[in-house]
């Protein structure tokens, strides 16, 4: 029963990377190649908690936030200062720009449920940000770990609940764990692995397994790591209900689709207003999560840097910033494409430097001790940064109309 009440901290993780993006990105797979990518999913997932679980062997064991430990006493001058000016920066751009498509995103997902129209667009989009905003102000760590909870049970039931009136084919759904690459899927199945690896959720993580686990135990760490398991493989099944119920119902139907809200849409006429409402739901739930976690991590990450204590005015007035420019930009009516490609284009700068700058901390005796990387997890995390590096040129060019 321990254990089970243990579970909080993974969920935010979850939470953070099943946004509007990953919706759309695991819409679009579906609808365009069928089963074909559930694959790079599945990769996806495991890399996530090869990266995750040593944040959380920082925060436990190290007992140190990532922003904490890159700027600690030891650390090289330059690896410091390039810590500082990534988070100062980069991490709080490129959140902002998260923001703004998460909040979109969620909106989306209330206007698929309530109705066409820009009026209900704006409408849902202000109150999305609000919402988040209001949490983020009077929450309590426990608090908006429990609510956060509640949102990705929530995703899960809605999208699950999707894919069950889709009735999809098993056999092709576990055909697709074979690697596979259909003529002109390359790019998304990048995409799909992508915007699973979320670079700030490794500061969010270490910050808040310290939070949940204080102490500096073995079974903290063992209670962290089977949370960290379990959340993000829920996050990942997530992702696959997502793309199974677009295969199911849209591939080969020649309908175009462009987010997880035409998803909603386009699945009325075949199955009736509950598959539109629970696309919707699902949607939704993943804009308001993303919405709240974007800032907390930009604050945590902001904090550790600087020195600051992680609660107060300074942390809750970083994370409402983050929250007002989103919602500013939201409500200007940029199309939810624009938004994602901003955030994409700030992944792809982020990922890699950010899971460098974890591998090099993770080898670090003044921060772990005796508990750093050994061969395998080094030899692990490599692959991820080598790969997360590949996206990241990837998404960089493709902005810059360099890749076609």
């Amino acid at each position: 029963m321990k254990r089970k009440l243990s579970f909080g901290p993974g969920a935010l993780v979850a939470a953070a990377f099943i946004g509007p993006g990953t919706v759309t990105a695991c819409t679009l797979a579906g609808a365009n190649f069928g089963f074909a990518l559930v694959w790079a999913l599945v990769f996806a997932t495991v890399a996530t908690i090869i990266l995750q679980e040593m944040t959380v062997r920082l925060g436990i064991l190290g007992g140190s936030g990532l922003g904490e430990a890159l700027v600690a006493p030891g650390t090289p001058v330059i690896l410091k200062w390039g810590a500082i000016l990534l988070v100062l920066a980069a991490l709080a751009l490129g959140n902002a720009a998260y923001e703004a498509g998460n909040i979109t995103g969620g909106a989306l997902g209330l206007r698929a449920i309530l109705g066409e129209g820009e009026g209900v667009q704006r409408a849902a989009a202000l109150a999305t940000g609000l919402l988040a905003a209001i949490v983020l102000a009077v929450g309590r760590y426990k608090t908006l770990e429990r609510f956060l909870i509640g949102l990705v049970i929530l995703m899960s039931l809605a999208f699950a609940a999707s894919l069950l009136l889709v009735r999809p084919d098993i056999g092709a759904m576990i055909g697709g764990l074979r690697p596979t690459l259909p003529d002109g899927s390359l790019l998304t199945a990048m995409a799909l692995i992508g915007t699973t690896i979320v670079p700030y959720n490794l500061f969010l993580h270490a910050a808040a397994v310290r939070e949940r686990w204080k102490e500096n135990t073995e079974a903290g760490l063992a209670a962290a790591i089977a949370d960290t398991r379990v959340s993000v493989g829920l996050g990942g099944l997530i992702s696959i209900l997502v793309l199974s119920t677009a295969a199911a119902s849209l591939f080969g139907a020649g309908i175009v689709i462009s987010s997880g809200a035409d998803m909603a849409i386009a699945l009325e006429p075949a199955y009736g207003p509950a598959a539109r409402i629970l696309v919707g739901a699902g949607l939704c739930a993943a804009g308001l999560s993303s919405a709240i976690t974007a800032p907390l991590a930009t604050a945590y990450a902001i904090c550790e840097v600087t020195g600051r204590p992680k609660t107060g005015w300074v942390f809750k007035g970083v994370a409402l910033t983050i929250v007002a420019i989103g919602l500013g930009v939201a409500l200007l009516g940029i199309r939810p494409v624009e938004l994602i490609l901003v955030a994409q284009v700030a992944n792809g700068l982020l990922l890699p430097v950010v899971a460098t700058f974890l591998l090099i901390t993770m080898n670090r005796k003044s921060v772990l001790g005796a508990h750093t990387n050994g061969p395998l997890r080094n030899g692990l995390g490599l692959l991820v940064v080598l790969i997360a590096a590949f996206l990241g040129l990837r998404l960089i060019l493709r902005a810059l109309g360099i890749w076609p």
